[in-house]
């Protein structure tokens, strides 16, 4: 199989407006997110999807690859379906079996998270497979910036909410929540699948992609990872992780490329 890696990325952001091109450690955040996607060797091509020219201009600046895309996407994940048809236009009898996404504002992603995203559908019997991680913290619980996900007992999702899940109010155990993170695996159909559906209310509700899926009966298998990712959503969590790139062993590989 053939796979490839995209990482959907805009400007226009309304909590955090040119996001992607604010340096973390001397890099743009895209910067680290490209650069790090690419050091996942089950990736065939990493390319970075955008509808701005500042993002596109750096990417290829650094000898990267990136991709324009139009600029009326509302989701991540029907940027990363157009950018899929630009790339293979643009190329000869070259088709792609598994895309894995990418989130652009996840900049300490481990290059082996692609690869647990990955791997479930390499059997070729899953169609969408995304990775979730531990909410340690009631506060992480309940932040409408944490998308969480509930799962059935065979892995697969159930419900994907900015609401803390499953309730805590009856239940007095202790209870296990979880958080969708920015890294999704699509079958080639299942990527295509999702931009011929319909937009579905719960997707709009929760602004949340995946609950399309479910909506229409297409199944998301979850796979927990132990890596933990650090979305920046707010130039506070900007802050936090320019902090933490300080100490981190991946950074330390690839910093002169600043």
């Amino acid at each position: 199989m053939k796979i490839i890696g995209i990482i959907p990325a805009r400007m226009a952001a309304t909590r955090f407006p040119n996001k992607p091109m604010a340096p973390i450690q001397g890099i743009p955040m895209i910067g680290h997110c490209y650069i790090r996607s690419k050091m996942c060797a089950l990736m065939d091509e990493v390319y970075v999807a955008t509808c701005d020219q500042a993002i596109y201009d750096y990417i290829h600046s650094i000898g990267g690859k990136a991709v324009m895309t139009s600029d009326v996407h509302e989701r991540a994940t029907e940027r990363t379906a157009e950018a899929l048809l630009n790339i293979e236009a643009g190329l000869k009898d070259v088709t792609y079996d598994v895309v894995v996404m990418i989130q652009g504002d996840e900049p300490l992603v481990d290059p082996d998270m692609l690869r647990e995203a990955a791997e479930p559908l390499l059997a070729g019997d899953r169609k969408v497979s995304n990775l979730m991680a531990y909410l340690p913290t009631q506060e992480e619980r309940e932040s409408p910036n944490n998308v969480k996900v509930v799962t059935d007992i065979h892995g697969d999702a159930l419900y994907f909410s900015r609401e803390p899940i499953p309730s805590r109010l009856k239940y007095k155990k202790e209870i296990k929540a979880y958080r969708q993170l920015g890294l999704i695996a699509f079958s080639r159909w299942a990527l295509q699948k999702f931009v011929a559906l319909e937009t579905t209310p719960l997707e709009q509700i929760e602004s949340v992609d995946m609950n399309r899926f479910l909506e229409h009966r297409i199944p998301i298998h979850m796979e927990v990872t132990k890596y933990l990712a650090d979305s920046v959503d707010t130039p506070e969590d900007l802050a936090r992780v320019e902090e933490k790139m300080k100490s981190d062993p991946l950074f330390q590989s690839y910093k002169s490329a600043k």
